[in-house]
């Protein structure tokens, strides 16, 4: 695939720093007033096309696997019960957990020890709503995803990357 075939929108913004977006499969460039489309198309391309790549991967990769019927109830069970083993892994504490739709996320951790998992993980298999708890758990110790941050997460899960892509595969059959 070459750019000139890319799909994508740009939005004009009053911000410093021009960025590219992914969110749901979709490109955006946000740029700043004035700013060539092209300069960061062409400064970006072979990541942009390995993203593209990965994402017509994890699409087709999408239609074989199922998704999980599970209640809401049950779900909330299965997170609290990941807190808690997690928790007790990591000597930390939260304080609340949430549920709701969220549009870019799996999950979020605030600062003050907060913890919101997106409410369509009810339907991912259980390995990877722990993975997911415990990855949000792992930020109040390592609040980046530093190297630290992946020693730590790679003690309890030795193939997290795996489990990366799995989720981004889960994230496009759940947006079908």
């Amino acid at each position: 695939m070459e750019l000139d075939k890319l799909i994508y929108t740009v939005s004009y913004r009053n911000i410093k720093y021009p960025r590219i977006e992914f969110i749901t499969g979709s490109m955006s460039l946000i740029l700043p007033y004035g700013y060539n489309p092209q300069d960061i198309l062409n400064k970006h391309k072979g990541w942009i096309l390995k993203k593209f790549s990965f994402i017509e991967q994890c699409l087709k990769d999408s239609s074989n696997k199922a998704l999980i019927p599970r209640t809401d109830e049950e779900f909330r069970k299965l997170v609290h019960h990941y807190i808690r083993d997690g928790s007790e892994v990591l000597k930390v504490r939260i304080r609340d957990v949430y549920f709701r739709k969220m549009k870019t996320k799996w999950a979020s951790i605030s600062s003050r020890k907060n913890i919101t998992m997106n409410s369509q993980m009810k339907q991912l298999p259980e390995s990877l709503i722990r993975y997911v708890v415990f990855h949000e758990l792992v930020h109040m110790i390592e609040h980046r995803h530093s190297k630290r941050f992946f020693g730590i997460l790679s003690a309890q899960f030795d193939k997290h990357e795996v489990l990366d892509q799995e989720l981004s595969i889960y994230w496009f059959k759940l947006q079908d």
